[in-house]
C-alpha cells in the first residue's frame, strides 16, 4: 500500500494496517477462536515485532547521532568503495545498523547529482542484504540459527559466497553508474568541492559506543535464554506471562532496556546540530513501524501453513533450498522463514554436518539456506526492514527511488541473474 498507493498511505497509514490485521484476525476468530486467535497475535507482537522495533528504532536513533563530514563526491569508484565497505561493516554491526549508518552518508556525497537512484538501489541490495552473511549479528535469520546451535563463527564460511557476489555486483552498479554520472556532467552539474576525496571528518563518534551496546544486546538475546539461571525446572525460558502461552522473556526485557538505553545516551550525549546536519526525522521509523505490525500479523497464514507444509514439500537438494527460502524471504519475514526451512532439514536424516538443536544439518544444505534467507531480502522493498528504511529516508531527501513493482523490476533485471550463477557455481 505505500508503495502502491504512497500518497493515500501518507494520510491513512493506522487505518490500512488496521484493515489489512482484520483480514487476517476475524477469519481467524471464525476458524480457530478468539482465544486462540488472540494468542498468535500476542504471540507475534510479543516475540517477534517488539524486539524487531526496539532494534530498528535503537539502531534508526543512535546511527542518526553520527555524521560523516568532508570532500567526498559522489562518482562511480567512489560510490563502488563505500558499497563494498558498507558491504562488509554489515556483517559487523547488522544490516539494520549499517544501513542506518551510511545512508546519510551516501546522499550527501551524492547530493550534487540528478540520477541517483540506482545508488540507493545498489545500497540495499548490498549493505542492507548481502552483507549480514558473515556473522550472527549482521541478519536476524542467522541469529536464530546460533540459537539453535549453529556456531556463532560458522557463517564465515559465507566469505567466498559474498565476495563473489560483491564483485559481480559492483561491476555492474560501476557501468550503470558510470552511464548515469556522465550524463549529470553532460548537463552541467559539479560537486561543490575543491579537493574531492580528503579532509574526511565523523562527528558523534562516541556514538559507537552505543551501537556497540546494541549489538552486545542482540548476542545476549541469543544467549541468555541457555543459561540455567534464565530457565526454569522443565528448561524453559523465564519471563512474564502475558496470555497463556505468551511470555515476554527476561532475556528479552534485557535486550530491549539496553537497546532503549543506548538510544537515549545517544540521543542526550550528541549535539542537536548533528542531527540537523542529517536532516534526522522519525518519518522513516514510524512509518516501518506502522508497515511492519501488519507484515507480522497478516504473514501469520503463510506461516503457519508453510510449517505444516514444509517437510512434505520435497525439497532436499541445496539448490531447492536456495531458492525456496529466498523465494519466500522476499515476501515474507526471513526470520521464519529461515527457520522453517531449517527444521525442515533437520529431517532429513543426514549423519555429517552441523549439529543443530533441530537436528545435524549438511554444510552446504545450511549454506543454501542462509544465503537464500540472507540474499533475498533484497528481493522487494519488505524483503527485510532497512530496505523500507533506506527507501523513506531516500525519498524524505528527494531522490525519487521506483516503485515497490519497479523496484522489484531491478531485482529480477539484476539480482535474480546473480543468484542463478550463485546455484550454478555453489548449490549444484
Amino acid at each position: 500500500m505505500p508503495l502502491v498507493k504512497p500518497e493515500w498511505w501518507e494520510k491513512h497509514q493506522a487505518l490500512a494496517v488496521i484493515v489489512w490485521s482484520l483480514l487476517f484476525i476475524i477469519p481467524s476468530i471464525v476458524l480457530n477462536g478468539a482465544g486462540e486467535t488472540t494468542e498468535t497475535v500476542l504471540e507475534c507482537i510479543v516475540n517477534d515485532y517488539l524486539t524487531f522495533i526496539v532494534l530498528l528504532f535503537g539502531l534508526f536513533c543512535v546511527s542518526g547521532n553520527i555524521t560523516l563530514e568532508g570532500n567526498l563526491a559522489g562518482s562511480p569508484a567512489v560510490n563502488a568503495l563505500f558499497l563494498a565497505f558498507g558491504t562488509l561493516l554489515s556483517s559487523c554491526i547488522g544490516t539494520t545498523g549499517a544501513s542506518m549508518l551510511l545512508v546519510r552518508p551516501m546522499i550527501k556525497m551524492n547530493s550534487w547529482r540528478k540520477n541517483k537512484a540506482q545508488i540507493m538501489i545498489f545500497f540495499i541490495f548490498m549493505i542492507s542484504n548481502m552483507g549480514g552473511c558473515l556473522t550472527p549479528i549482521g541478519d536476524p535469520p542467522l541469529l536464530m540459527g546460533f540459537m539453535r546451535g549453529v556456531p556463532f563463527f560458522w557463517s564465515l564460511h559465507l566469505f567466498p559466497i559474498l565476495i563473489f557476489n560483491m564483485i559481480l555486483l559492483l561491476i555492474i552498479f560501476y557501468l550503470i553508474d558510470k552511464k548515469q554520472y556522465r550524463k549529470d556532467i553532460a548537463n552541467g552539474l559539479r560537486p561543490d568541492i575543491s579537493k574531492p576525496g580528503v579532509d574526511i571528518k565523523v562527528e558523534g563518534l562516541h556514538n559507537i559506543v552505543f551501537l556497540v551496546a546494541i549489538v552486545v544486546a542482540v548476542i545476549l538475546s541469543g544467549t541468555l535464554p541457555s543459561l540455567p539461571m534464565f530457565q526454569d525446572a522443565a528448561g524453559n525460558v523465564l519471563g512474564i506471562t502475558i496470555y497463556k502461552s505468551v511470555k515476554l522473556t527476561f532475556p528479552a526485557m534485557i535486550e530491549i532496556a539496553i537497546i532503549l538505553l543506548a538510544a537515549l545516551l545517544s540521543f542526550k550525549t550528541t549535539n542537536e546540530k548533528i542531527r540537523t546536519q542529517n536532516h534526522f526525522t522519525w518519518g522513516a521509523i514510524q512509518e516501518v513501524a506502522i508497515l511492519f505490525i501488519g507484515i507480522f500479523i497478516t504473514m501469520q497464514p503463510a506461516l503457519a501453513l508453510l510449517k505444516t507444509m514444509g517437510p512434505n514439500l520435497g525439497i532436499t537438494e541445496p539448490y531447492q533450498m536456495f531458492w525456496a527460502t529466498g523465494f519466500l524471504s522476499s515476501f515474507l519475514d526471513n526470520t521464519p522463514t529461515y527457520l522453517v526451512f531449517l527444521t525442515t532439514a533437520g529431517t532429513l536424516g543426514f549423519t555429517s554436518g552441523i549439529v543443530t538443536t533441530v537436528g545435524t544439518i549438511s554444510v552446504k544444505i545450511l549454506t543454501a539456506i542462509s544465503c537464500g534467507a540472507v540474499f533475498m531480502g533484497a528481493n522487494t522493498y519488505i524483503g527485510n526492514a532497512p530496505n523500507f528504511m533506506v527507501k523513506s529516508i531516500s525519498d524524505e531527501n528527494g531522490i525519487r527511488m521506483p516503485s515497490f513493482f519497479g523496484y522489484m523490476g531491478w531485482s529480477l533485471c539484476i539480482l535474480v541473474p546473480v543468484f542463478f550463477i550463485d546455484m550454478l557455481v555453489f548449490f549444484l
